[in-house]
């Protein structure tokens, strides 16, 4: 499955006094959603019992570092008490980088509140160094690519 979908709980504490979510939250949005992908089991991998996850097997030689992060803001989202819905799928990967593309949206995907991307760069614990994505990564990540986001800037200039 190429694009996941991840419910997110909002909290009242979460409105600005403009009566909306605040922008920040929409970081935090993102990286509960980047989480929650490297934690999932990995289909028929274990290691020690335990099923292997992204994070597991990146861990064992570094870690991965948010480079940049780009939100568009589509629709203001208010305090609800239902879950708003984050997808997020793996936009492009590079040779120690890689970016996930994300859309917030309401349970049945007609409201769409933002698209955002954040680029990773895989580095070495020790070194901090860039390190090259493993042919195992490049294989999890591949599983969980679905093309570009859909960025309106991108759509008009494609168009001009």
């Amino acid at each position: 499955m190429a694009i996941h979908r991840f419910p997110i709980q909002l909290r009242f504490g979460d409105e600005d006094s403009n009566g909306h979510v605040n922008n920040v939250r929409y970081v935090q949005f993102l990286e509960e959603a980047r989480v929650r992908l490297s934690l999932l089991p990995l289909p028929g991998a274990e290691a020690d019992g335990r099923a292997e996850t992204f994070r597991s097997i990146t861990a064992q030689s570094g870690s991965t570092l948010v480079a940049r992060q780009v939100i568009e803001y589509r629709t203001p989202l208010t305090y609800r008490q239902e879950p708003v819905w984050i997808e997020i799928w793996v936009s492009r990967i590079g040779g120690s980088s890689l970016a996930y593309g994300f859309r917030l949206t309401d349970a049945d995907a007609e409201t769409v509140f933002a698209v955002a991307e954040a680029d990773m760069v895989m580095v070495g614990r020790e070194t901090g160094r860039p390190l090259t994505l493993s042919a195992r990564q490049r294989d999890i990540l591949q599983g969980w690519q679905a093309g570009p986001v859909p960025f309106r800037r991108a759509a008009e200039e494609a168009v001009n």
